[in-house]
């Protein structure tokens, strides 16, 4: 796979951002925060200049207890996604993707990969909800939910923009956020490759046992 390189100052400069519509092919723009969609073509992985700090970030796993991400994934390769559990298109495919390309890695990097999935609709995504669908996916998958202004910041904080969830007219809800998938490094602990929605499995594929010792694709 090829790799695009970019600065965080070049990605912050865009005017407009683009969050995803789960479900509805839809897009909303904002200015809050430095989004990539639009940034990346499908697979192939940005590879920052900057590296994002890993945001100190305590929710509740799903098991109900407080899970701290700096300390529990420290000098682990860890992929972060912020999404949630009834979005009927992005989310599943894209943990889908992420969970069929770790069978291929050696057990040894099974293991030590952290995949971590915040939702980004807390109110409806409790422990119990959000741990049954994660165990579809890939048991060893972490979810993590809690306060919506915490989980927004933080993602804010990886370049990634979020909305509290809306209900629509047919009575749907819906949550805008942003589709990039943040491969942190086991040896630096910093993010410093992102994925776009378009990312396959063979992206994956051939590129986690270099994101497992922390090298770009």
């Amino acid at each position: 796979m090829r790799t695009t390189r970019v600065t965080v100052a070049a990605l912050a400069a865009a005017a407009a951002l683009t969050l995803t519509a789960c479900g509805g092919g839809e897009t909303a723009k904002t200015n809050e925060v430095t989004q990539l969609t639009g940034q990346t073509k499908p697979g192939k992985a940005t590879v920052l200049d900057r590296p994002f700090d890993k945001p100190e970030l305590v929710l509740t796993d799903t098991t109900g207890k407080p899970w701290n991400l700096r300390e529990q994934t420290k000098g682990k390769p860890t992929l972060i996604y912020f999404g949630y559990t009834n979005c009927p298109d992005v989310c599943p495919l894209t943990m889908s993707n992420i969970a069929v390309a770790k069978k291929a890695l050696p057990k040894a990097d099974q293991d030590n990969l952290q995949v971590v999935f915040v939702t980004t609709d807390p109110e409806r995504d409790t422990p119990d909800s959000l741990g049954a669908w994660l165990k579809a996916q890939d048991p060893s998958f972490t979810g993590l939910t809690g306060d919506f202004a915490t989980i927004q910041a933080a993602a804010r904080k990886l370049g990634i923009g979020i909305e509290a969830p809306k209900k629509e007219a047919d009575g749907s809800v819906v949550s805008m956020h942003g589709a990039q998938v943040i491969a942190f490094s086991p040896k630096t602990d910093e993010g410093y490759l992102l994925y776009g929605e378009g990312t396959t499995v063979d992206d994956y594929t051939k590129d986690l046992p270099k994101i497992a010792k922390g090298e770009n694709p």
